[in-house]
């Protein structure tokens, strides 16, 4: 992804007050331009806030106003990107006393870059209030704004405000979904697989009842959207989303491995292990095979994390052998900590098996 300053450089700001400068009939943008010279050492949220903050300074006080000059914008193919992710958290501080004309100029936004941060504020204020409006959204012609209303009600949504309220009790943004999970557009489905992901992280039992409700009466796509859906709880081992998804946790197999092949590595180095799972059963088996890395924390204790290696079926006695590299390049989600650590396999939730290998940074 790019940095802050690629995605909110000063450029980017000065071709923002151009564009807002002619929306408002060559008034000027005097609050941006003073902005995009004092961007240096911002974050990413530092950068949007500093541009927030200097839309509402420039643009008119009174919501009507405000919402003109952003649509006359709007007529301007070159107002979009991420130029117009701060223009959407200005709506989200000017248009709370203007609910729903206010989500509507987000509606209108989003197809530029999406609104999904910006509706958070409304949810958080009235969340009933805006849900009547999100499901309209679920009816629009525009996948975007179809997106929206699910993408924006996800009640964990990284890089955004949490939504407390849907993740206490999600019930009241389950229409949206269930409007949304048969939707045409993947772009669209996809959302709504992550949303209901989301809401397994703290209501297993609702995500797998959800689920199955769709899988009732399925759609084509709807087996996709299921185990996307619910891949956290079968990284996690769950015995009823395994079971729904065809996976039972007790299939007959047999795992050899994991086998190291690079029992010292540094950071930047990969981990290089093999395995093999063996179908030890009299009927096909549907498998889902994942590895199991556990890291070493800085208090030397250890933190597990399952990545995938694949899905797929085992006829009876079949055996399905594999490599796998893993990279422990540096990444700015996760420190390596030095030490010992250990790879485990695991299929359909059941750990069957580890090994150590040594980390050194």
């Amino acid at each position: 992804m790019p940095t802050a300053d690629e995605l909110f450089s000063a450029e980017t700001v000065g071709d923002l007050a151009d564009r807002l400068t002619r929306a408002r009939g060559g008034a000027g943008a005097a609050h941006l331009r003073r902005c995009a010279g004092l961007l240096d050492g911002l974050t990413f949220s530092g950068r949007v806030a500093a541009i927030r903050d200097a839309v509402l300074a420039d643009l008119p006080e009174d919501f009507g106003g405000f919402d003109t000059v952003v649509r006359t914008a709007l007529e301007d193919p070159g107002f979009t990107g991420w130029m117009t992710w701060p223009v959407g958290e200005a709506v989200a501080v000017r248009g709370l006393a203007a609910f729903e004309p206010a989500l509507r100029l987000l509606a209108a936004l989003t197809p530029r870059l999406s609104s999904e941060s910006a509706v958070r504020p409304f949810l958080r204020a009235d969340q009933a209030r805006a849900l009547r409006t999100v499901m309209e959204w679920t009816g629009d012609p525009d996948p975007h704004v179809r997106r929206l209303a699910s993408e924006g009600t996800r009640p964990r949504l990284p890089w955004a405000p949490r939504l407390p309220a849907l993740i206490a009790d999600p019930a009241p943004a389950l229409p949206v979904l269930d409007a949304l999970h048969r939707d045409e557009s993947e772009y669209v489905r996809r959302s709504v697989a992550n949303h209901l992901n989301d809401i397994s992280r703290d209501h297993p039992a609702t995500a797998v009842a959800v689920t199955a409700r769709w899988l009732d009466s399925p759609a084509p796509t709807t087996a996709g959207v299921a185990r996307h859906a619910l891949r956290t709880l079968v990284k996690a081992g769950d015995p009823a989303a395994l079971t729904l998804l065809g996976h039972s946790p007790d299939a007959p197999v047999t795992v050899e491995g994991p086998h190291i092949r690079t029992p010292s590595i540094k950071v930047g180095d990969h981990l290089v292990f093999d395995y093999a799972v063996t179908n030890t059963g009299d009927r096909t088996a549907e498998l889902v095979i994942d590895y199991v890395i556990h890291h070493v924390k800085a208090n030397g204790s250890r933190t597990p994390k399952v990545f995938k290696l694949l899905t797929r079926p085992l006829a009876p006695g079949e055996r399905w052998a594999g490599t796998r590299r893993h990279s422990f390049k540096p990444i700015t989600t996760r420190r390596y900590h030095p030490g010992v650590h250990r790879v485990g396999i695991q299929v359909n939730g059941r750990p069957h098996g580890e090994a150590s290998f040594a980390l050194d940074t």
